[in-house]
């Protein structure tokens, strides 16, 4: 990959009587298979001192807030990840910024995506609930999506895989209606007749165990906006690059921790990634829902 310098502008922070730069490089950079921009702030050692831990994350959001136009934290987590619960515990730290807020509601994209939230939600004392979505499979190549649908008649379609095949009206009704029966089958066995939680100006983080076209988080966000919460954050463990790029519109932050290229599928990150069961996620809905 070749990444070439562009731009380095100087931020300056006021620390007690003295200002600090901050050094701010952009760098651009190319490969075979992709173009895309890449911000590194960097934070000399002598204001890292001065500044306490919390200023000094709120000053790294701020920089890539005013350069992305969205928050989009990218911290470093080890490849392969050990397992969803472990992915979980690392998204938590990377959102501390969060813990204890008021309003705050953590919705999970199961199966795979409740492990991760389970973590999350216990470390920041917040509300587990769900947000159940399914992907729309290319006919024939169901692992590709196509699309998704989400609780409460969200559907959005991925027109870039659309592109490379033409699939009729009448396959993409098929495909929805088969997945909107399995959609309304996981309502029933999780949800039960429990109410949706009241979302209406709240923190809302939705969560996954990793993004691949990012069909179903776009699904998923599009059914959000019904609730009209005051900030909604993604956070997931890995995606590639160009999906959390597609998605920085839809959200007010994203946070992931790791972006690799040649990115085929989520499982080829993980060491363990087996297929959560209803069990599993009833038993880990059942320790945020009791009464």
């Amino acid at each position: 990959m070749l990444c070439v310098l562009t731009h380095i502008p100087y931020w300056f922070v006021r620390t007690s009587d003295r200002n600090f730069p901050f050094p701010f490089t952009r760098l651009l950079a190319s490969s075979l298979s992709d173009l895309r921009l890449i911000y590194c702030a960097a934070f000399p050692p002598c204001s890292r001192r001065l500044l306490k831990p919390d200023r000094l994350l709120d000053l790294k959001r701020q920089i890539m807030k005013s350069v992305t136009g969205k928050g989009v934290a990218a911290n470093k987590m080890k490849l392969p990840i050990e397992n969803r619960k472990s992915a979980g515990r690392e998204l938590a730290r990377a959102l501390e910024d969060y813990r204890d807020r008021e309003h705050l509601v953590v919705l999970a994209l199961p199966r795979g995506g409740v492990p991760v939230a389970a973590e999350i939600a216990r470390h920041l004392g917040a509300d587990l609930d769900l947000m159940i979505v399914r992907k729309l499979g290319m006919p024939g190549q169901e692992e590709l999506a196509m699309g998704a649908i989400a609780s409460g008649g969200a559907r959005v379609l991925n027109q870039q895989v659309l592109g490379y095949r033409h699939v009729s009206d009448e396959a993409i009704e098929k495909v929805a209606e088969r997945e909107r029966q399995e959609l309304e089958r996981r309502e029933r066995t999780y949800r039960g007749d429990r109410p949706w939680p009241d979302m209406s100006d709240a923190t809302v983080i939705l969560v996954d165990d990793g993004l691949a076209t990012g069909a179903t988080m776009s699904a998923a966000l599009e059914s959000l906006k019904t609730h009209r919460p005051r900030e909604v954050v993604v956070a997931v463990p890995v995606a590639p690059a160009d999906t959390i790029k597609n998605l920085r519109s839809s959200a007010d932050n994203i946070v992931c921790l790791e972006t690799p290229d040649h990115f085929s599928a989520i499982g080829q990150w993980y060491r363990d990634f087996h297929q959560v069961s209803d069990e599993e996620v009833r038993q880990l809905l059942g320790h945020f829902w009791k009464e």
